[in-house]
């Protein structure tokens, strides 16, 4: 605990957000709201004395003179990590929600669809939830072939483990002969097979490797531009669901705001640049407001898991929206949705017998 933290002020920080998020309305919070519904053993002068610390912790704000208290994106953060009650899914819904997937097992393309569906109405998130497809988001190196077309003109085809095929001609400034170009493309395919993009990069910048000839500079930066595009391109597929139902809230009152959530899920910018880090990392991960380092972005939090089979096929399940959101439901749902999700890609590869 900080030590500005205390036991008092980290309960009425709780109640504070649990009023703010499951109010019908977004309606600061006042210390009357709080002693009488919660029935607290402090005079209502105390506990404004406490909100008035909490805001000069940054965690609470108020947007208009009166007494009312609002979360900061700061206070959200400390209620996810150490305020918040971490409940499981009930044993019934479990139940639902394992039959709902266990009907399509075996069509993966149903189950992007049924996760996003599940997540949006599952009572009382409210969200837009995303999702996006299992494939092998991590492409690898496989081969490299370099073909002398004309005395500075050069074929240049890239394989990767996916079977996806890339090919560029290269002028150079000198003359480049087969041998030449056969040896460049051994001594790459040597260094770089089974390669992700990070680790080609990794390469070029290692300043213990060989010193790299200007060409061979040259077709690595192909190299890593056409993995950067292809990884790009996958990472942009991404499926939601319940947006109708997010846009009701009173947030999204205001025409401007409802135009600025379109742009967000239908360009993807505040989702996709997030895919790659979810992706990477275990557990559910929690990104909210000004954290996303993106003007458009400042008033939503998402909350995003990875699925998967080992580092081999992967997708993202997660939900979308305001600051207010009820987190503890939110990161349950979104926890067990990804769990059940890594289970059928296991059985459909054989990792495990099916139950």
């Amino acid at each position: 605990m900080a030590p500005d933290m205390t036991e008092r002020r980290q309960l009425i920080l709780k109640l504070v957000i649990q009023e703010y998020i499951e109010s019908p309305k977004p309606v600061a919070v006042a210390s009357e709201t709080l002693q009488r519904k919660y029935k607290l053993q402090y005079s209502s002068a105390t506990i404004r004395n406490e909100l008035a610390a909490l805001e000069e912790l940054g965690l609470l704000t108020h947007l208009h003179t009166s007494a009312g208290r609002i979360p900061t994106d700061a206070g959200y953060r400390y209620f996810v990590e150490n305020l918040m009650d971490r409940h499981a899914l009930t044993p019934q819904e479990q139940r639902t929600i394992q039959h709902q997937f266990y009907q399509v097992r075996s069509e993966l393309d149903q189950w992007i669809h049924l996760a996003a569906a599940v997540l949006a109405h599952t009572p009382p998130t409210h969200n837009t939830a995303v999702v996006t497809p299992p494939r092998a988001y991590q492409i690898r190196y496989k081969h490299l072939e370099l073909v002398a077309i004309f005395e500075t003109v050069v074929l240049l085809v890239l394989v990767l483990h996916d079977g996806t095929i890339k090919q560029q001609s290269l002028t150079t400034d000198v003359p480049q002969g087969q041998d030449e170009l056969r040896r460049i493309a051994v001594r790459l395919n040597e260094r770089l097979q089974g390669s992700t993009l990070d680790k080609v990069q990794q390469f070029v910048a290692d300043p213990g490797e060989p010193e790299l000839s200007a060409f061979e500079r040259t077709i690595l930066d192909v190299i890593m531009r056409a993995m950067q595009q292809i990884e790009g391109q996958i990472n942009d597929e991404v499926h939601h669901d319940g947006l109708l139902e997010m846009l009701r809230r009173d947030e999204f009152a205001e025409v401007e705001r409802v135009r600025q959530v379109l742009q967000i899920l239908e360009e993807g910018r505040g989702i996709v640049p997030l895919i790659p880090q979810a992706l990477s990392s275990d557990g559910v991960q929690v990104v909210i407001g000004g954290e996303h380092g993106q003007d458009t972005m400042r008033e939503y939090s998402v909350i995003l898991s990875r699925y998967g089979r080992s580092d081999e096929v992967a997708g993202v399940v997660g939900v979308f929206g305001p600051t207010r959101m009820p987190y503890p439901r939110s990161i349950s749902s979104v926890r067990y949705i990804s769990r059940v999700m890594s289970d059928l890609l296991a059985e459909l590869y054989g990792d495990r017998p099916a139950s």
